[in-house]
């Protein structure tokens, strides 16, 4: 829950912090350049980005400890250093979900009438004010939406990507292990696949309670933005 929620948080401030950059672009050529650059990770196997891992983070070869070689440092065992790896996990999640949920983002801010931000400017509001009092407001809607719909999914884990950083690391589980790939080993070792029925149907039955709870809270709120 805690690296799912993570994943949400950050993931939806960088979203929408380089939506809202993008949309100030005025150059239509690096704009699109920007996007296609940005959204390229979502499209890469997480098969790809382990053995990107692990190019960067061997004890042995790995181009950070050889960095720090060459600096005059000791090498850092990553494969053994648990505390380091939630960040190490939360950083690859961010940077290869980001390049979609901004593409969402920014089509919600070229939907919004250039009249408003052309009046704004009439009356003297500067970029960071427009950003402030027009563009973030009209965003909240897709956000709690995007929230709302992550939430549904918060005991889901991104089983590719934990298994292709992590593998069958086992000094890592204390903190990398999720309900995923406890359920993968079972089964592999022990063919357990009524834990696996049971650990799927408790999960979705979780999701859609979490996800009714929150609608009736955000209903209460702000009736516009909740879901039903």
């Amino acid at each position: 829950m805690l690296y799912n929620l993570a994943f949400l948080i950050i993931g939806n401030v960088f979203q929408i912090i380089l939506a809202i950059m993008l949309s100030e672009v005025r150059s239509k050529w690096y704009k699109k350049v920007s996007q296609s650059v940005i959204l390229l990770p979502y499209f890469i196997s997480m098969v790809i980005v382990g053995y990107f891992a692990y190019n960067l983070f061997n004890f042995d070869h790995g181009f950070i400890n050889s960095l720090l070689n060459s600096l005059g440092f000791e090498s850092h065992d990553f494969y053994s250093d648990q505390g380091i790896w939630k960040y190490i996990i939360v950083a690859f999640k961010i940077w290869s979900g980001t390049g979609y949920g901004m593409i969402v983002y920014l089509a919600t801010i070229t939907g919004i009438s250039n009249e408003i931000y052309e009046a704004a400017s009439l009356d003297g509001a500067k970029a960071v004010q427009r950003i402030r009092y027009i563009t973030l407001p009209l965003l909240k809607p897709t956000a709690v939406l995007l929230l709302l719909f992550g939430l549904g999914g918060i005991l889901k884990g991104s089983f590719d990507l934990f298994y292709n950083l992590i593998g069958n690391n086992s000094v890592l589980y204390p903190q990398t292990d999720i309900i995923d790939t406890y359920v993968f080993r079972s089964l592999v070792g022990q063919f357990n696949f009524s834990l696996s029925a049971a650990v799927g149907f408790y999960q979705s039955l979780f999701g859609l309670i979490f996800v009714l709870t929150i609608n009736c809270i955000v209903k209460k709120i702000e009736p516009d933005y909740a879901l039903f």
